[in-house]
C-alpha cells in the first residue's frame, strides 16, 4: 500500500507552492513508476539543455531593430567547454574585427551558457522588452556569443566601448527547471572584472520564476543606478536600487 504521504490531496497543495520534488511517495522501498518516470524525464532535458548548443542564426541577422553579430569563445567545442570554463571566459581573436567599437553605452551579449534551451525560450524576449525601455542609453548590435561563459562579456563589452554590459546567459539547468535564464550586469567592462562587481538576476522563467516584464524592469533599474554611481556589484548596494526610476 502506498505510503500516506503520496496522498493525492496533500502532493496537489504542496506542489501548488513548488515545483522541488516533495511528496514523493513509495512502495516499499520503491519509488511510484510514476515519480521515476517523471526523474528521468527531467534528467533527459537537463543533459539535453547542458550538451546541445545553440543553432547558428537562431536570432538571424536583426532582432529588434539591432544589428546581430556572432562570436564565439577559445573553447573550440562543447566538449572542451565544459572541461574548460577558463577558455569561455576569452573571446575567439578572431572574431574581434566583428565588434566594432562604437562607442555604446548599453551592450546586451546572450551567451549559450549551461543552457541553450533557455536562451531559445526567454532570451529574444527579453532582449526586446530591455531595448524597448531603454530609451536614454545607445544600444550597442546584440551580441550572440557561443561556448560562452559569463566573464566573455566583458572582452564582448571592451571592444563595443559600452559603459555597460547585460549578459543574458543561460542557468545550469536544476532537475526542476532545465529552461532558466539569467543576467549578469557589469559596469565599464573590461577584462580581469571580478564577479563581486557584477549584478545578477537569475531565475527569469515564466510563469514560474521571473516574468519578462519584471526582470527587464529590474535590469534597468540596476542599469539607472549604475550609471548614476559609476559601478556594479556589491558596491551598488551603498545607493538605494529600490528608489530610483527605471530607463
Amino acid at each position: 500500500m502506498a505510503d500516506l504521504i503520496t496522498s493525492s490531496s496533500l502532493r496537489e497543495r504542496l506542489r501548488a507552492y513548488t515545483t522541488a520534488r516533495v511528496a514523493m511517495g513509495r512502495v516499499g522501498s520503491a519509488v511510484l513508476t510514476r515519480d521515476m518516470l517523471d526523474f528521468q524525464l527531467a534528467h533527459a532535458r537537463a543533459r539535453d539543455a547542458v550538451h546541445n548548443g545553440l543553432p547558428e542564426g537562431a536570432f538571424g541577422v536583426a532582432l529588434h531593430g539591432q544589428p546581430v553579430v556572432e562570436v564565439r569563445s577559445q573553447a573550440p567545442d562543447r566538449a572542451t567547454y565544459l572541461m574548460r570554463p577558463d577558455l569561455g571566459r576569452r573571446l575567439n581573436p578572431e572574431d574581434l574585427p566583428r565588434l566594432a567599437r562604437e562607442r555604446a553605452q548599453l551592450a546586451i551579449v546572450i551567451a549559450d551558457g549551461l543552457s541553450a534551451t533557455a536562451v531559445l525560450a526567454h532570451a529574444a524576449d527579453l532582449a526586446g522588452a530591455v531595448i524597448a525601455r531603454a530609451g536614454r542609453w545607445r544600444v550597442g548590435p546584440l551580441v550572440v556569443a557561443r561556448q560562452a561563459r559569463v566573464a566573455l562579456g566583458d572582452d564582448i563589452g571592451e571592444a563595443l566601448g559600452a559603459d555597460l554590459v547585460v549578459v543574458l546567459i543561460g542557468e545550469r539547468p536544476g532537475l526542476s527547471a532545465a529552461d532558466s535564464l539569467s543576467v549578469y550586469l557589469t559596469w565599464k567592462p573590461v577584462r580581469g572584472r571580478m564577479d563581486s562587481e557584477r549584478n545578477c538576476i537569475s531565475n527569469i522563467r515564466p510563469p514560474e520564476g521571473w516574468s519578462i516584464e519584471a526582470a527587464a524592469d529590474e535590469i534597468m533599474r540596476i542599469a539607472a543606478t549604475a550609471r548614476l554611481l559609476e559601478k556594479t556589484g556589491v558596491g551598488l548596494f551603498n545607493g538605494d536600487v529600490t528608489a530610483l526610476p527605471a530607463g
